[in-house]
């Protein structure tokens, strides 16, 4: 293996871990009434119902990827960057924040 990808591979484990151990607590301060605002404005639920059907939630708690606070914070990310959608981190923490009180109850 070349020192590159090693290194790589090891920075992707390690905030892989990072994320898998964060409680809940970085929700802490978060603006709810601003999460929603977004999931709205966004409309969020609209692209999870053409992605999995139904009423958009089958896409919670997607059998063997997040398991943590952090971990959902960055699936928040991930759609943020994917779908370009400019969410400024407080956002994109906002949104995983009411994510986690409605569904993933992570404490």
């Amino acid at each position: 293996m070349k020192p590159m990808l090693i290194g790589t591979t090891l920075l992707t484990l390690w905030l892989h871990g990072a994320a898998f151990a964060q409680g809940a607590d970085i929700f802490k301060g978060a603006d709810l009434a601003l999460g929603e605002k977004m999931i709205a404005e966004h409309k969020c639920v609209a692209c999870h119902v053409g992605k999995v059907g139904g009423d958009g939630s089958a896409i919670y708690r997607p059998l063997g990827k997040i398991h943590s606070a952090g971990l959902l914070r960055g699936m928040v990310e991930g759609c943020n960057t994917t779908m370009n959608l400019g969410m400024f981190p407080e956002e994109v923490n906002a949104v995983a924040a009411v994510l986690n009180r409605d569904h993933y109850k992570f404490k």
